[in-house]
């Protein structure tokens, strides 16, 4: 039976083969996608773990051993938006252990850089970053400490004298190999936040199967009524129930294993293109885009044994009499019950706003669930919308080719919906996911500040009880920074250990009151973006944390303080405030020269603080990107294809029609209407839901209000629309080829 149903499933000749191939395609498009997603989430867990060591010595999670201990100092610094790790080891002892990626740690005036740094370090002027990192490069770190090929890393050797005494140095005996708690910000690597991309991409890649799975079925049922005709004469013949299922299942399922072994394939050619795509703010190592055994084996057994369910659910109606399909009767109409699905995914959404799982996992169950069952409820009520839309229609209209579309679609609804279910998920998946990305980008995607204060460069702070960067004004340093290129101006403030012209914390009456640091009013002259003082002031009282936020306040008019300049001069010195003309080579030579006076300190701008948060939303805006180029080409195939399969089992009773007088163009007016009414009217309801799942989802997981998107998402909406009536149109010419005189007669 099983060989006879493989000859039968390619002896209809190039429409059989055609359908086999749509199948196969269908199938390696799902396949593709479903174990790209799959390398994703395990990509994410094994670039987290890469990076691990970088956490040594922050939590108790770094275990103890019977070693040389190893002075251990992390410390970060940036370059042109990019985030450098930095750490400082010295050694005491032949024992002390030593970080993943290393043969040996390095000594005194020697240091390790990630090859991206390395490379970085290659390229660009000494001045701008190379003269900040002390020694001479001798080797680089391999990527098995690096949690992308874009990390920027260092490990500089130094003495012990040099580290124990430094800001966050400790000493350590192990190297940590498990990710720590980084509740108190302690933590150098920070992770790839593996729960929030896990759950981003679950949604995701579960949302961007069901247009695939629509596209199977679709190709799946096409020619449907032709064998459906040849099953009948088959079991008129005496074939059993079973036999015909099993040449129904075999056809989709030799369909569906081509499909999942071009899916592998598919796989294999998408993999090194995903891991250049910088989802997680860097790239992903290409062995870490690997998939599990069970993974694997998972999906080569599941995905025939569903196309195999399919295809006899499709042709289900041959297996109740051989005379099935030929006492075709009016289908029962779709019942508002179907709605239910739908609302029960939103109130399952709805049941989370303010009950957010604490874990990642736990997240995942709770909205994974709520899409999906939001996206079949769609499926599910589309039939009974096309049935209401097209009552509706029909009231209000005496066209000809509007009346024959309504009364079909009113008559058999599922038929008319199922050509655009696919759009109409595609719909879905691409508008939460825009308004979802749109509304983070839209909360975080703020680089902060504005042009002025992003020119500039802040070295030192007011906090956590630092010691000052110098006893008094360091002219040495402050004559390097004004050599530099594109240098503007700086601003010295001082420690004010007098507590001179003390200032509200904030402007209630009853506020109290803080030290205000200490500035040159001939300073502040050069760099007005910080305010300028009062009127014969030669010196400024600054609160620290408005002064050095790197926000430019220049109509600020800061009070004077009863001290001299030179009285100033004398004093430490707690931080600088430096501008420059904007450009990265004019920001990066600043840096450099803070850091090299004061390698205990880190000197800012405004796109450090952002850097994190930029790169992340860089991340899920290429998933958006993706979801976009792969939803929409699917579900525009899954029309046309649908189109087709109507007009293929249709050909008979337009043929007839045409010989009774029918013009063709009322014909092809009737096709058309037949897909863009419920297309049109389920639409709305899609973008309803898409919106309304996007504004709970946001709510719950992040505390967001939904960021309505802009003119260009809607454009799109509008584009896409247009782009699926054209593809409509496209198909129209077929009617004429196939609803000859030869039709008729041979049907």
């Amino acid at each position: 039976m099983i060989a006879f149903s493989l000859r039968l499933a390619v002896s209809g000749g190039r429409e059989a083969v055609a359908r086999l191939l749509m199948i196969a395609a269908a199938v390696a498009i799902g396949v593709g996608l479903l174990l790209s997603t799959l390398a994703g989430m395990n990509a994410i867990e094994r670039a987290n773990q890469r990076q691990v060591w970088l956490d040594t010595g922050a939590a108790s999670r770094t275990g103890t051993a019977q070693v040389d201990p190893l002075w251990w100092r992390p410390h970060q610094d940036y370059y042109d938006g990019s985030d450098i790790r930095e750490i400082d080891l010295a050694a005491t002892g032949a024992t002390s252990p030593v970080p993943p990626g290393l043969d040996r740690l390095p000594a005194p005036g020697e240091y390790y850089a990630s090859p991206a740094l390395a490379e970085l370090l290659r390229k660009v002027p000494a001045a701008e970053l190379g003269d900040r990192i002390p020694g001479r490069m001798v080797g680089t770190l391999n990527d098995s400490a690096m949690p992308s090929p874009d990390t920027l890393a260092v490990l500089v050797g130094r003495t012990v004298d040099e580290v124990k005494g430094a800001h966050g140095a400790v000493a350590v005996t192990t190297i940590a190999t498990i990710r720590p708690e980084c509740g108190n910000g302690d933590c150098l690597s920070r992770g790839i936040r593996g729960d929030a991309m896990t759950l981003i991409l679950s949604v995701v890649g579960g949302a961007m199967i069901f247009p695939v799975l629509i596209f199977i079925g679709t190709a799946t049922r096409l020619s449907a009524a032709t064998r459906e005709q040849r099953f009948a004469a088959m079991r008129l013949v005496g074939a059993t129930p079973r036999q015909i299922a099993v040449i129904a299942a075999v056809e989709s399922t030799v369909a569906a294993v081509a499909g999942t072994v071009a899916g592998f394939g598919l796989y294999l050619a998408l993999r090194p293109l995903a891991a250049d795509v910088p989802f997680t703010g860097g790239r992903f190592h290409l062995d870490d885009l690997t998939l599990t055994g069970l993974q694997i084996l998972g999906t080569a057994l599941a995905v025939p044994l569903a196309a195999a369910v399919a295809a006899r659910f499709a042709l289900r109606r041959v297996a109740i009499s051989p005379l099935g399909v030929s006492r075709r009767v009016t289908p029962r109409p779709p019942r508002a019950w179907r709605l239910i699905p739908l609302l029960a995914g939103l109130a399952e959404l709805v049941y989370f706003v303010g009950r957010r799982p604490a874990t990642g996992n736990g997240q995942a169950a709770a909205y994974l669930p709520g899409f999906l069952l939001v996206m079949l409820g769609l499926v599910i009520a589309g039939p009974w919308l096309t049935m209401v839309a097209a009552r509706t229609v029909a009231r209000r209209t005496g066209r000809p080719a509007t009346l024959i579309a309504v009364r079909r679609l009113a008559d058999d609804p599922k038929t008319g919906f199922r050509a655009v279910s696919g759009l109409i998920l595609a719909l879905f998946v691409t508008t939460s996911t825009v308004c979802i990305i749109g509304t983070i980008n839209a909360n975080r995607g703020s680089l902060g500040g504005d042009p002025m204060s992003r020119a500039s460069v802040v070295q030192g702070e007011f906090r956590d009880g630092r010691p000052p960067l110098a006893g008094s004004t360091p002219e040495r340093v402050l004559a390097e920074v004004r050599a530099v290129p594109g240098f503007t101006g700086v601003a010295v403030v001082h420690s004010n250990p007098d507590g001179l012209a003390k200032l509200p914390v904030n402007p209630r009456p009853d506020a109290p009151l803080m030290t205000p640091g200490l500035v040159s009013c001939a300073d502040l002259a050069r760099i007005p973006v910080v305010g300028h003082c009062a009127a014969g002031a030669s010196v400024a009282a600054v609160p620290p944390r408005d002064f050095l936020n790197l926000t430019s306040h220049p109509d600020t008019e800061w009070p004077a303080a009863p001290i001299s300049a030179e009285e100033v001069a004398g004093l430490p010195v707690q931080a600088l405030y430096a501008t420059t003309d904007g450009s990265a080579a004019a920001k990066e030579r600043v840096r450099t020269v803070f850091t090299a006076a004061w390698p205990d300190h880190d000197a800012h701008t405004v796109g450090d603080w952002a850097t994190e948060g930029q790169q992340q939303l860089a991340g899920w805006r290429q998933l958006a990107n993706v979801v976009l180029l792969t939803t929409l080409p699917i579900a525009g195939c899954s029309l046309a294809v649908s189109v087709v399969a109507g007009l293929s089992d249709r050909r008979r009773p337009f043929a007839m029609l045409r010989l009774t007088g029918s013009p063709l163009r009322l014909l092809q007016r009737v096709i058309a209407l037949e897909s863009v009414l419920p297309l049109l009217a389920v639409a709305v309801i899609s973008l309803g839901a898409a919106f309304a799942a996007a504004a709970l989802f946001l709510s719950s997981q992040m505390d967001y209000g939904l960021v309505s998107p802009g003119a260009v998402y809607f454009g799109v909406v509008a584009l896409g629309i247009v782009a699926s009536v054209g593809i409509i149109a496209s198909t129209l010419p077929l009617l004429r080829r196939i609803t000859g005189p030869e039709a008729a007669r041979n049907g």
